[in-house]
């Protein structure tokens, strides 16, 4: 063991620093984090394509929430599938695998011959989207310092805004240029450029650390660290999170230990409340619920598409701002303006406006604010805790059961949203969503400590030391630990972040 403690130390000791690690590390969470544009669009589009699509092939109200639905079915599976392949090949060649599905799905879903096609199709394409969300997350918060872990994972959400509102752009503007298969067909594109690119990036050093070893480690480590000092006190706090690890810690069973239980607790809670609130929903349907409220083809797509941009301004302003405010805080300065807008959104749906109307662009008004509040909050850490809060050794599948929770919400919320409509109306489905939206700021005041600052280790020493929960006296913040010496106890310090 001594012998292995050696070789790493030489091995850090004889790395070149490059003065360009700092952008690879940018380049790397960058390029990968073009997966959530894929998803976000591939999801996205099917708000402007549908009316096209129920148009060729006379889709009833069930059909097209089975096409829309279909690729979330497809991205549980993906989300819990990816796990095993990420633990067993790593996160890189994960996030290839999952862009390659991208290419295939896009391709196929614009070739659908037929509805029942397009709805496999759709489930095909799914795979990648909920892999992508398992596996990108995880390797960007495992390449990146703790310092910047919540802006460089936040990229992910960024992403997927900037799908979304190009998803919506091309439906606004192309549909009737291009109609519904080359809109689908020109994800592939970027796919493609993914798969290629992420040869050239760095694998995760964390994982490498636990299959390659350690001095293989401190290579990868040395691609995106531009200081010695922090290469060599990084490593050693793997390296003995790596010899630490115990066989019944690993997997699947690793997540049936009591002292896991608050990170799983927290992680699939925020999973649950991310989706469920109802904004995914509102992404998909909102020229569909607009159109029934009386708004023509046209303002309800452009409206769609103002959904879109609020949501990239907000989840890129989340992205700047999450070390910063915190993850804890942002959730809860944001979540109670998401219940009071739809709180809004459905009292004007209950009285029916008339077409014009003020009451009319209120919908718009209460819309565009839930977007403001639910994007720029709970949207921008659900992807985040996901990544940072579980330990190593069950790391992989911790966060394909966070990215299948997240995936099967969505799916529930996506699959009901018509029928709820027709059994409790516009008004009574929005009053709904407050309800939920509601009980996710309970869930976090009493559930969800502030991670911001902590590294990956710290968080791990906490869920061992029973110090992972939300209390005042500590400002609600687990605990960091001190730099010590390898073979020395941790000590906590003053935790860094949040208040209630």
């Amino acid at each position: 063991m001594q012998t292995e403690r050696n070789k790493t130390l030489d091995a850090v000791k004889n790395l070149e620093i490059s003065p360009r690690a700092h952008y690879v590390l940018w380049i790397a969470a960058f390029v990968s984090a073009i997966c959530g544009g894929l998803y976000g669009y591939d999801t996205g589009i099917i708000s402007g394509a549908l009316l096209l699509i129920t148009k060729d092939f006379h889709l009833t109200s069930v059909q097209e929430e089975m096409v829309t639905s279909a690729i979330l079915v497809g991205a549980v599976v993906g989300a819990i599938g990816v796990s095993w392949f990420s633990e067993r090949y790593g996160r890189r060649i994960s996030v290839m695998l999952v862009t390659a599905v991208f290419v295939l799905g896009a391709v196929a879903c614009s070739y659908a011959s037929s509805v029942t096609m397009l709805v496999i199709d759709r489930v095909f394409l799914g795979f990648a989207v909920g892999g992508s969300t398992q596996v990108v997350p995880t390797y960007i918060s495992e390449l990146a310092p703790a310092a910047k872990r919540g802006n460089l994972v936040t990229l992910f959400n960024v992403a997927i805004g900037v799908g979304i509102f190009l998803a919506n752009l091309v439906g606004f503007t192309m549909r009737d240029a291009w109609g519904w298969r080359p809109m689908i067909a020109i994800a592939a594109i970027p796919a493609a450029v993914v798969f290629v690119s992420m040869f050239f990036l760095p694998k995760s050093p964390r994982w490498v650390a636990e299959n390659e070893g350690m001095v293989s480690a401190v290579k990868q480590l040395g691609r995106v660290r531009t200081s010695r000092k922090v290469i060599q006190r990084e490593i050693t706090e793997i390296r003995k999170n790596v010899l630490g690890m115990d066989e019944d810690e690993r997997g699947w069973k690793g997540l049936k230990l009591p002292w896991v239980r608050p990170a799983l607790v927290a992680a699939l809670g925020i999973a649950f409340f991310t989706q469920a609130g109802g904004l995914e929903m509102m992404i998909y349907y909102t020229p569909t619920f607009l159109s029934d409220a009386g708004f023509n083809s046209s303002s309800a797509l452009l409206t769609s598409l103002g959904v879109a941009m609020v949501y990239l301004i907000m989840t890129l302003l989340g992205c700047l701002f999450v070390d910063r405010i915190g993850r804890r805080r942002l959730v809860l300065i944001m979540g109670p303006g998401s219940v009071l807008s739809l709180l809004g959104l459905g009292i004007v749906f209950a009285l029916h406006p008339d077409k014009g109307s003020m009451g009319s662009w209120m919908i718009v008004v209460f819309l565009l604010l839930f977007m403001v509040f639910n994007s720029g909050g709970i949207q921008v850490v659900g992807w985040l805790l996901g990544a940072e809060l579980f330990p190593l050794p069950m790391r992989a599948v911790a966060t394909s059961l966070h990215a299948a929770v997240l995936w099967g919400a969505d799916l529930l919320v996506t699959a009901t949203a018509l029928s709820l409509v027709q059994l409790v109306s516009l008004g009574g489905t929005m009053w709904i969503y407050a309800g939920v939206n509601l009980a996710s700021v309970i869930f976090v005041y009493f559930c969800v400590p502030e991670t911001s600052g902590a590294t990956l280790e710290d968080i791990e020493m906490a869920l061992r030391d029973g110090e992972f929960v939300p209390k005042a006296e500590n400002n609600y913040a687990i605990p960091q630990y001190t730099d010590v010496e390898e073979d020395g106890p941790a000590q906590p310090t003053t935790p860094v972040g949040s208040a209630a």
